[in-house]
């Protein structure tokens, strides 16, 4: 049986600092739209999650295409197709940020605030102290922060891990993620990728080294939920028909 419809997220998040500066990535969702425009060739329905500046298909008419900034947009339009649809597999090769900005304080302001807790307690300041201080402070992405600074530091939350939501609203689905390590070697990086897999009950996995990505040059490894390596490839255009061909395979399994 062939696949009918799937939903694939691409390019990378964006999260404000304020409401002039933000933090990105250097993702161009040039992967995941060499999917999704193999898999419309074939006639799969295309949801695409993606962001204004990330490749993206042209227009047609099995292509629906949703465009979000941050995390927290990525989560809210995920969870509500989720939700809607039902989609033969998710393919998440979004590069979603790790952390997004709490707060931030001017050399000045964070000494101020140092001192003070200094004073109250006469003792190093603690972690939780610190937190603390932070939950005291406004939102950065309210205004635009002041330049009228020499040194600026800035205090990153951890974002959620977005890709969970996935199998728990829609535990029938096949997922494909993608696991992104530095400088490894390929026994580390096979066993990072699984244990991320595994972590969200993933059924496939793309591990890729940046070392390795140059260029057109993208050397990926598929591998299944059991540890099995389904193929390599050495191009996006390759990894891109890799992973449809493992998806169409299982789906007739």
């Amino acid at each position: 049986m062939d696949m009918k419809r799937i939903l694939i997220t691409a390019g990378g998040t964006s999260e404000k600092i304020d409401q002039v500066r933000s933090i990105t990535n250097h993702s161009t969702g040039k992967l995941g739209y060499l999917i999704a425009t193999k898999a419309l060739e074939q006639g799969i329905q295309v949801d695409y999650i993606t962001t204004l500046s990330a490749s993206k298909p042209i227009t047609q008419e099995n292509l629906k295409i949703y465009l979000i900034e941050d995390t927290q947009q990525l989560a809210t339009q995920l969870t509500h197709l989720l939700e809607t649809n039902s989609y033969d597999a998710v393919i998440h090769s979004m590069a979603v940020s790790d952390f997004t900005p709490a707060t931030s304080y001017s050399i000045e302001a964070f000494t101020e605030a140092l001192n003070q807790q200094l004073a109250q307690t006469n003792l190093p300041v603690t972690t939780e102290q610190l937190i603390q201080l932070i939950e005291k402070s406004e939102a950065t992405n309210t205004s635009k922060i002041s330049s009228n600074t020499d040194y600026l530091f800035l205090t990153l939350k951890k974002n959620p891990k977005v890709i969970q939501l996935i199998k728990q609203i829609q535990p029938q689905t096949m997922l494909v993620s993608f696991k992104l390590l530095v400088d490894v070697s390929k026994e580390e990086l096979f066993n990072v990728a699984m244990t991320s897999m595994k972590k969200n009950n993933g059924d496939f996995v793309l591990a890729n080294d940046l070392q390795s990505i140059q260029g057109d040059q993208h050397l990926g490894y598929l591998l299944d939920h059991k540890g099995n390596l389904v193929g390599e490839a050495t191009t996006k255009e390759q990894i891109a028909s890799l992973i449809l061909t493992a998806l169409n395979t299982k789906g007739v399994d």
